[in-house]
């Protein structure tokens, strides 16, 4: 089973670039987006053989998630249930018959971390739902987390100390993620892996430099340890700020 994540930084932006040629090369069954920036009715994407489920923002041309799964799922929800975190279209779950699947967009903390504050508060309450979740069957979690966990997940740790998506506040919050029953399945597989990213800024050619972050992942219940096969991050697909990310299941 291909499980493919990607925050398209912009859906109709990437549609432009390629995104429906590396879609149906890819065949997941599972495909799920981040960061899609439209409202419903803007892009109409034909994608025969999946069913899609869509979570916009109420404001325009921000955030918003999507989902495309070939299997029909037994029930979707969207958001959290928490009227302040469900505003901005940011989580999607797909329920099937042997586990959850959420896609997620974490709020970024934001320049000078005027939103940190806001983000702690989300880490609770999102950790809180997927334990919920958890309690019926297993859970697999993934989309742009913003954060780098570990000074390995960056280029330049030591100039980041304090910036956006490497606090010790939100690396401390994805460390109770993983103390709370979830792997980190490219960490899984990759323990001492350096060089590997999924995020590059626009700016200083930082790209083609490699000057990345790995801020986007696939976390799964303790529980499904044995069904993992691999877990790739995509790093020569163009189209979006981010690459995608894939996780094999058996």
């Amino acid at each position: 089973m291909k499980l493919i994540s990607w925050n398209v930084n912009g859906i109709r932006a990437c549609v432009q670039k390629g995104f429906l040629d590396f879609f149906h090369e890819a065949d997941a069954d599972i495909f799920c987006i981040q960061e899609t920036k439209m409202q419903e009715g803007q892009l109409n994407l034909e994608l025969e053989r999946y069913h899609q489920y869509w979570n916009y923002a109420v404001k325009k041309g921000y955030s918003g998630t999507a989902v495309f799964t070939k299997k029909e799922p037994l029930s979707v929800s969207y958001g959290l249930g928490i009227e302040e975190h469900d505003q901005e279209g940011r989580v999607i779950t797909c329920e099937f018959e042997d586990f959850y699947f959420v896609t997620v967009y974490t709020p970024n903390s934001q320049s000078e971390l005027a939103r940190l504050d806001y983000r702690m508060k989300w880490e609770d309450d999102f950790r809180a739902y997927l334990k919920k979740l958890e309690k019926k069957k297993p859970v697999i979690v993934t989309g742009d987390l913003n954060v780098a966990h570990k000074e390995i997940d960056l280029k330049n740790p030591k100039t980041n100390r304090k910036n956006a998506g490497f606090t010790d506040e939100e690396r401390g919050k994805f460390t109770e993620l993983l103390d709370a029953g979830f792997i980190d399945t490219f960490r899984y597989f990759y323990p001492d892996q350096e060089g590997i990213y999924s995020w590059w800024s626009y700016r200083f050619s930082a790209r083609a430099k490699n000057a990345g972050w790995r801020i986007d992942y696939f976390c799964v219940s303790e529980c499904l340890k044995d069904r993992l096969a691999d877990a790739k991050i995509l790093t020569e697909v163009m189209g979006s700020d981010h690459c995608p990310i894939e996780l094999d299941l058996k």
